[in-house]
């Protein structure tokens, strides 16, 4: 791992740790927000949380800080926009810059970058009407996944193994307001790469009795088994991991994310996405990594703050 650039906490300036948001990962937000905040206290950093219940504009009015931790998940937060507002207010921020963000945030888009790289991802196709339906069950056959193509912690996905079940999980994923998608089930295990300073951290394999891995898996139960290290051979962890760099450049994303893949029954890996502003909670999964690296939460966030310095 790159050595530390910034060695005093002064040297940081006045930093403000943004969080919370307006969008459906409000509460993930906070949660995350939080922990960031009280560990840069530990590490002495002038530090200062800040709640953005409206615009970024609003929530920093009357403020002089120095650069932003971003910890605010999903639309608003993840996808660009809220990098935009900060670039223009010529304040350094953490993480990927706007390009980035805005198409990491958005699946689809991501699903076609990748497609134009060469980089495997599972087959799919865009649900815009019930005529959609019949076409999907034809070209993907059943199981599938269906997914909004702009929300994170897995909020409005579900799986559909029926017709009904589709056209069900079609109407659901639409009340979120973006494109919605039925991708091809996966059969096989899944996996994610935390990503640091274009370094990867080392893989976690997960494992849940839920029928996939989503919000309730993500964040309060109990269940959800986290394997780090992953139990793959150094040869494949390697590949994989040079993988999920590589999904990384394609899309620009810089600073610290986390890619999630699957590798399926034969063998072959398949990118499902991207997440440029992971959670930082306790059930989070870059900290896991990180600590398996050898890297304390409080370390891996002094990371994480470095990237402002890009």
């Amino acid at each position: 791992m790159k050595p530390t650039v910034i060695k005093q906490a002064k040297d940081f300036g006045r930093v403000a740790v943004l969080m919370g948001g307006t969008a459906a990962e409000r509460e993930i937000s906070l949660n995350s927000g939080n922990a960031v905040f009280q560990a840069l206290l530990r590490k002495n950093v002038d530090v200062t949380a800040v709640d953005v219940k409206g615009t970024v504009l609003a929530a920093l009015k009357d403020s002089s800080f120095d650069r932003v931790v971003n910890m605010i998940h999903g639309r608003g937060g993840e996808d660009g926009v809220l990098q935009a507002v900060l670039e223009s207010l010529g304040l350094p921020y953490t993480g990927s810059g706007v390009l980035a963000s805005a198409l990491s945030m958005d699946k689809l888009r991501t699903k076609l970058c990748w497609q134009g790289a060469g980089l495997a991802s599972p087959k799919w196709i865009v649900l815009q009407s019930k005529y959609d339906i019949q076409r999907c069950i034809d070209e993907l056959g059943l199981p599938v996944i269906v997914k909004p193509s702009m929300e994170g912690s897995s909020l409005g996905m579900s799986k559909a193994e029926t017709q009904e079940q589709l056209h069900r999980a079609w109407q659901e994923a639409a009340q979120y307001q973006c494109d919605v998608y039925a991708e091809a089930w996966v059969n096989g295990k899944e996996y994610t790469v935390g990503i640091l300073n274009d370094e990867a951290l080392p893989v976690i394999r997960l494992e849940t009795p839920h029928v996939f891995y989503d919000y309730d898996a993500k964040y309060r139960a109990d269940s959800t088994q986290y394997h780090c290290p992953s139990g793959l051979t150094d040869d494949v962890e390697t590949q994989l991991t040079e993988l999920a760099l590589k999904a990384c450049n394609v899309l620009g994303v810089k600073g610290w994310g986390r890619v999630d893949v699957f590798i399926d029954n034969q063998g072959m890996a398949q990118l499902i996405e991207v997440n440029t502003v992971p959670g930082m909670t306790d059930h989070s999964l870059v900290p896991m990594a990180a600590k398996q690296a050898g890297l304390s939460f409080d370390d891996l966030v002094w990371r994480i703050l470095e990237t402002s310095l890009k």
